[in-house]
């Protein structure tokens, strides 16, 4: 195997044992999981209730952009350095301190008065995701230092993310259509207090050294911030703008100079060292995809189902069960077929089983039924849940144990600027297009290239290769 440089503190997280920790704590679990499936539901269940939104509180397509890609961009961009704060002040404090400020802007965003308000809360309520993401798992292993327990606590945590990702849709529109939108960010509060009475009751975390790389966080977040403004700004208002043109170009130099830091800097927060991995550096790739085709298509079918069918938030989100209800059960088929086959097969068949899905959904028209709709969505979820567990398990077996933190964070890092973009681009198609369905079937057409491309990427590493 290659040879690759000594881990950034910035990821240890995700590897550190503290020595003082209780073995196999339920409570431990029980606190993680929940902020995971807050983590996780937050970035859907806003989904279906857009339009509602929309009617309350103003703003065009643009302003509902922002509404799901202020979350996503804030929690993308602070994931990597988020791992190195929960090292310094301990995982659990850290924890802690994110779930309060979650739980603090879930109720701002409930109470927003204005479209301004509740996106500046949703940036503060991604923010809180980014650090508890690492703090989470970083708890998992605090609490679970035998190997057999942690893979099976792990198990459950990522479960709960899962299911959040099925219920998202289903609970966005019942709560939307039955109490108003704004319950959609009050239901967090009862759950956030429940993880934090467990966490009191959690050993304290050790605090290790690690170093933030302060330059390469803003330059990441300017990069970030500026190429989202930049396409949901364009497609809204024209491409040629000059305020488009220039968070454009800003959010190239942000790049080149984020980039620049991270060869040069004595303690990057992504090491580059990692992509002369094959298998880093198309894993990333198939990432980004993945979560493009799937939280771009819900975005997009939101919209269709409510905007161009009339559909209630209720009935929106009932028509992505079929989506969703078999993710569980596939990501464990997935896991059977990667340890018979290798990875390569469950991954290949998820991307070609996405990419079918995005083909079929090109024939929808003005009045195909509703459920034949649901039905024909039914690929693209599964073709995720058929790849994920595969691309992640092939990932770190590419890279050596003590970067396994850093090649993680890449990875959800570059799935959430995926599903960030996606919103963005597709946004901006739907709104520049002569009709909906014209800007639906390009974004759809989009994602079913992009899935094609991965798909043969995947098939150039060899079985079995490990750099």
């Amino acid at each position: 195997m290659e040879s690759l440089p000594k881990p950034a503190p910035a990821v240890r997280t995700a590897v550190a044992a503290p020595e003082a920790a209780r073995d196999g704590s339920p409570l431990v679990l029980g606190a993680a999981l929940l902020g995971f499936f807050l983590i996780s539901l937050d970035a859907l269940i806003i989904t279906v209730a857009l339009p509602d939104i929309g009617r309350s509180l103003g703003g065009g397509m643009s302003g509902l952009q922002w509404v799901v890609d202020g979350y996503a961009l804030m929690f993308a961009a602070l994931m990597l350095s988020a791992g190195a704060l929960s090292d310094r002040i301990g995982a659990r404090r850290a924890y802690g301190g994110g779930l309060v400020l979650f739980a603090l802007s879930s109720a701002a965003c409930g109470f927003a008065p204005g479209l301004g308000v509740l996106v500046a809360a949703r940036l503060v309520q991604g923010a809180a995701a980014a650090v508890m993401m690492p703090a989470s798992l970083a708890l998992v292993r605090q609490g679970f230092p035998d190997q057999a327990k942690r893979a099976r606590a792990i198990a459950i945590w990522t479960v709960g993310g899962a299911v959040a990702v099925a219920a998202g849709p289903v609970l966005g529109g019942a709560l939307t259509a039955s109490v108003g939108w704004r319950w959609i960010f009050f239901v967090n509060l009862p759950a956030g207090l429940l993880a934090l009475v467990l966490l009191a009751r959690v050993p304290a975390s050790p605090r290790l050294p690690a170093r933030l790389d302060a330059v390469g966080q803003v330059t990441a977040a300017v990069a970030m911030g500026a190429l989202t403004y930049g396409v949901i700004e364009g497609g809204d208002q024209g491409f040629a703008r000059p305020l488009v043109v220039g968070s454009l170009l800003v959010a190239a130099a942000a790049a080149i100079a984020f980039l620049a830091v991270q060869a040069k800097g004595a303690h990057p927060m992504l090491p580059l060292a990692l992509f002369r991995s094959r298998v880093v550096a198309v894993s990333l790739g198939i990432g980004f995809m993945l979560n493009a085709a799937y939280y771009g298509g819900v975005f997009v079918f939101s919209l269709y189902l409510q905007q161009e069918r009339g559909q209630s938030a209720l009935h929106a989100g009932l028509m992505f069960i079929p989506m969703t209800a078999l993710v569980a059960v596939v990501n464990l088929a997935s896991a059977k077929l990667a340890g018979r086959f290798g990875p390569r097969v469950p991954m290949v068949a998820g991307q070609l089983t996405g990419t079918a899905g995005l083909v079929a959904l090109l024939t929808i028209g003005a009045h195909t039924n509703v459920w034949t709709v649901a039905v024909l969505m039914v690929p693209v979820g599964l073709g995720g849940a058929l790849t994920v567990p595969a691309l992640t398990a092939m990932l770190l077996d590419a890279v050596p144990a003590d970067r396994a933190g850093t090649a993680s964070a890449v990875l959800n890092t570059g799935r959430q600027v995926g599903g960030a973009i996606a919103v963005a681009v597709f946004g901006a198609l739907l709104a520049g297009a002569d009709t909906f369905l014209a800007g639906m079937r390009w974004s759809m057409l989009i994602a079913a290239a992009g899935l094609v491309l991965t798909a043969g990427a995947t098939l150039t590493l060899p079985r079995g290769e490990q750099t």
